[in-house]
């Protein structure tokens, strides 16, 4: 008897957050046992492992003959990180961000992001880009384990805000976190493959095409580790643990996930003209669109973080309304390009210049009152 398309779907997802769940907390304690520090451990090992169920739906989709699926799935989670879920977690409280962030880490998204727009001129992310991918993601790996073996760190704090610190180092330990790797990696293997089965019945059923599957609902499902962390990080206060880990986790999405899905994929992975002319751009704008926020102030505020769950739900919208053709489609493009999109702009950029002013001010002041 063939298993519902629905229940394939619901299993092979919660399979797949589980797994990661259970991926990052076994890979974690494993690394700290090697006597690697938490830090290094949050700055890769989490990155990493929130981005798991990317990668390991991208590896199926392309080799059952559905890289749609693969390159949706990368560019929604993405767009979904930022709008959906950085806007969630802002909304709840809003999040400081460090200069760390805004001059290193979102400048490299930015760029890795134009960068998989340009390997996409063809159409298709080859072997040599997947290699050139792959290669930058473990040179940025490497810089973050450089980097913060030059950072002085009290344990204590390290531990409080990773947790994934064991509390000794007998054999048992490594043992059981061994055995919780195994399993959440089965987990994300076997998740994987009915999440992707399940999302195609879907497709087929719904008739929207498989990319548009890939950018909303395998998107939003594989973004649920980071959606996770990033709620449970912003109710503990600790911003950047929420910011960064989304911004590791797009960065590691197109230079892993997609490095490692193009070098695997037997023909390479074939990038639509729809993801060429209109998603990878949305992407790179929605990642351009983090500078200015991130800037003022160093703060993303709640009507900020409002401002990005409301566009992700207007991209959904359209996604839905284009690919169903609907009617109302050519109403709901006027609206947000020529009134939702500008005063967004507009509000941007009168928010940034009054925080450039408040900030020269300071300055001023400052430079008087040492000069007096």
């Amino acid at each position: 008897m063939e298993i519902p398309a629905l229940v394939k779907f619901i299993v092979g997802l919660v399979s797949l957050v589980k797994g990661a769940d259970y991926l990052v907390s076994g890979a974690g304690k494993l690394a700290t046992l090697a006597g690697i520090s938490p830090l290094v451990v949050g700055l890769t090992v989490v990155s990493f492992g929130t981005s798991s169920p990317e990668l390991a739906v991208s590896i199926k989709a392309n080799f059952s003959e559905e890289a749609s699926i693969s390159v949706g799935n990368i560019i929604g989670s993405n767009i979904c990180n930022i709008l959906l879920i950085l806007g969630i977690a802002a909304t709840i409280t809003p999040l400081r961000v460090s200069q760390k962030l805004v001059r290193l880490d979102v400048p490299i998204m930015i760029g890795v992001s134009i960068l998989m727009l340009i390997f996409s001129l063809d159409y298709q992310i080859d072997r040599l880009n997947g290699i050139i991918f792959l290669t930058g993601g473990l040179i940025y790996t490497s810089f973050l384990l450089i980097q913060s073996r030059r950072k002085n760190a009290i344990e204590n704090e390290l531990n409080e805000e990773f947790d994934v610190v064991p509390e000794d180092r007998s054999l048992k330990q490594w043992f059981v976190n061994g055995v919780w790797l195994v399993v959440g990696l089965a987990m994300v293997i076997f998740g994987s493959d009915w999440l992707v089965s399940g999302a195609k019945t879907f497709a087929q059923a719904l008739g929207l095409s498989e990319l548009v599957i890939g950018l909303t609902i395998v998107a939003l499902g594989t973004s649920l580790p980071e959606l996770a962390t990033a709620i449970a990080a912003s109710a503990r206060g600790e911003g950047d643990m929420a910011v960064g880990n989304i911004i590791g986790s797009n960065i590691y999405n197109i230079l892993i996930v997609l490095g490692v899905a193009g070098i695997l994929a037997p023909t390479g992975v074939e990038v639509s003209n729809a993801a060429m002319n209109l998603d990878i751009p949305i992407m790179i704008a929605v990642a351009i669109a983090c500078l200015p926020i991130f800037f003022t102030g160093n703060l993303i505020a709640r009507w900020e973080g409002v401002i990005f769950w409301i566009y992700y739900g207007a991209y959904a919208v359209f996604l839905f309304l284009n690919s169903t053709e609907h009617e109302t489609l050519p109403v709901f493009n006027t609206v947000m390009l020529w009134f939702v999109i500008p005063l967004t702009t507009l509000t941007l950029i009168i928010v940034t210049v009054n925080d450039w002013r408040e900030r020269r001010q300071e300055k001023m002041l400052k430079q008087n009152e040492n000069h007096d």
